[in-house]
């Protein structure tokens, strides 16, 4: 199977997410499209990172019905901090029958340098670049304005997050990130 790998956090997920990784499955023709739950990014400082299993549990609440989309808690189990190059490893050994394809944003692209084993991801992946806020990507997509940390800012708000997360999800996440 051609796997497409899509790292972050999902603190928490949104439509943004899932739009994008429903479009990048279609464009190349993707088998599947691996939402990887990260634990923490090496490159990132984020004090309010939600739980590793209440990020990963709305992710799978959000991704039902989705055909060709699904949370993965994978890198959970693997030594931390999270590299990609690891990551990447790993699921060869566990699963060689897959070919991956690492999917990330212009804004990771743009200091790509700083990733641990950049140039051998390079040499031995395909890596498909999306547009991300102000950064530009490798693929023209169209672009959902929606963000976690807008999310976030909203529930402690008490404004509405309806349309920014799937329907199925609102109440969930109104009551975690209260």
């Amino acid at each position: 199977m051609k796997i497409g790998l899509f790292g972050g956090s999902f603190n928490p997920i949104h439509v943004g997410h899932i739009a994008l990784a429903q479009a990048l499955r279609r464009c190349y023709a993707l088998d599947e499209v691996w939402l990887m739950v990260s634990p923490q990014n090496p490159l990132k400082q984020q004090a309010d990172l939600l739980d590793d299993a209440k990020r990963f549990s709305l992710a799978q609440q959000a991704l039902q019905g989705v055909e060709g989309v699904k949370a993965c808690d994978y890198e959970f189990r693997l030594p931390r901090p999270s590299y990609t190059w690891n990551t990447l490893q790993q699921l060869e050994r566990d699963y060689p029958q897959n070919t991956y394809v690492l999917l990330i944003g212009g804004d990771n692209w743009a200091h790509f340098e700083r990733w641990r084993h950049w140039k051998d991801i390079l040499r031995h992946y395909d890596v498909v670049v999306y547009p991300r806020g102000d950064a530009s990507g490798t693929v023209t997509l169209p672009l959902l304005d929606v963000s976690s940390t807008e999310i976030r800012r909203r529930v402690k708000r008490g404004d509405s997050i309806d349309g920014l997360v799937p329907p199925h999800i609102v109440k969930s996440v109104e009551k975690i990130y209260k």
